[in-house]
């Protein structure tokens, strides 16, 4: 088979062991794939262009990371939404706030951690290890082997399925180490494949050699955000895929399978290369969003706050890093009393840049609404 073939275990069930990449016949650049590649480059610079024009580019890509961590880990089955882990990371208490919101916080985290660690590390066995290690650190799969590469075989299938009757069968967990060294070479190799073929390679390829007992879905789509920011194709992670993953997730689950039954690796490669054009093209309209937002709320502030214009710009600032906050935090920044701090809230309420969503007239919590909009809307 073109992507691997079945194997017998001695228990008797058959185990997937994939052909290392790239695919042998290689991949053929029909017309289809050829125009779709040109056009998600160029979605791509597209994006990257507009990040650079943000004022602060900074201040406004932890919201693209933080949609990413929601919509990877919804893909999983985690029930928290943006507004809750905005909520868990302000550190307000709601009993009604789904449990798996840590679940969701560490794959922040161990975003973020990764893009930092690929100023000295390449990307590698070693560094995804890293990366499994600090996303399951104290939530549901942290007795799984955190960072280890399982020692055990697992398999792919509905609730309830057993070796016998599961939909697919990783690698056995001797072939594991191989294979991700096969993958490991093929991802720092230096050919004239194109990088989003190569990313595009990669991604199902981890998902098949499935290295983790748990975890393995949401490191595979870090994969392609480091990538891409290893790569310098965007200097920032602002490419939410798993959007497009999880609103065509049965295309998603379908592609992956097609590979290991029928060698399907230019069609997985097309519905990828769409995604990576349809979702760098919502995430360039957010940044040009974004630059709108900002200059129309700084002329409201401007001209209509007064003698307090110069301290809410500065909470304004920090609104598009923290989009919710209460009165203490801002009284704290601005050095200012309590009473101050409040006064400046309401009066941003007033203009319409602020809103309150407790209805409580103490420990009240106010919101960026417009701002948060413009990521929970996709």
């Amino acid at each position: 088979m073109r992507s691997g073939t079945l194997q017998k275990q001695p228990s008797s069930y058959q185990a997937f062991i994939p052909s290392p990449l790239p695919p042998d016949p290689p991949i053929a650049m029909d017309d289809e794939l050829q125009t779709l590649l040109s056009t998600a480059d160029r979605a791509l610079g597209r994006l990257d262009g507009s990040i650079q024009t943000l004022p602060d580019s900074d201040l406004f890509v932890l919201m693209y990371v933080r949609k990413e961590a929601v919509l990877s880990s919804q893909i999983e089955g985690t029930q928290s939404s943006l507004n809750d882990l905005l909520r868990a990371e302000a550190r307000i208490y709601d009993p009604d706030r789904p449990a798996d919101v840590r679940e969701v916080s560490n794959y922040v985290a161990a975003l973020n951690y990764g893009l930092e660690r690929l100023d000295e590390l390449p990307i590698s066995v070693r560094l995804i290890r890293e990366i499994h290690e600090r996303l399951l650190r104290g939530v549901r799969g942290a007795n799984l082997q955190p960072g280890e590469l399982r020692k055990s075989q697992n398999w792919i299938g509905p609730a309830g399925a057993t070796l016998n009757d599961a939909t697919f069968i990783p690698p056995p967990p001797h072939e594991v180490p191989q294979a991700l060294s096969d993958l490991e070479h093929f991802m720092h190799a230096r050919d004239s494949m194109p990088a989003l073929i190569r990313i595009g390679l990669t991604h199902p390829q981890f998902e098949t050699i499935h290295p983790f007992l748990d975890g393995n879905g949401r490191v595979g789509r870090l994969l392609i955000t480091f990538m891409l920011c290893e790569q310098e194709i965007l200097q920032f992670p602002v490419l939410y895929l798993s959007h497009y993953f999880k609103a065509h997730r049965t295309e998603y689950y379908e592609h992956l399978q097609n590979i290991r039954n029928d060698g399907g690796w230019e069609a997985w490669l097309k519905y990828f290369l769409k995604g990576v054009a349809d979702v760098s093209r919502e995430a360039t309209d957010t940044a040009r969003a974004i630059v709108n937002l900002r200059e129309t709320d700084r002329d409201k502030i401007i001209n209509e706050l007064g003698r307090v214009a110069g301290n809410a710009l500065k909470v304004h600032e920090l609104l598009f890093r923290f989009p919710l906050v209460s009165v203490n935090p801002i009284a704290e920044m601005l050095d200012v009393s309590f009473t101050s701090a409040n006064r400046l809230i309401e009066r941003m309420v007033d203009v319409g840049i602020l809103s309150e969503s407790t209805g409580n007239a103490r420990n009240r919590v106010f919101h960026y609404s417009d701002y948060i909009k413009l990521f929970a809307a996709n």
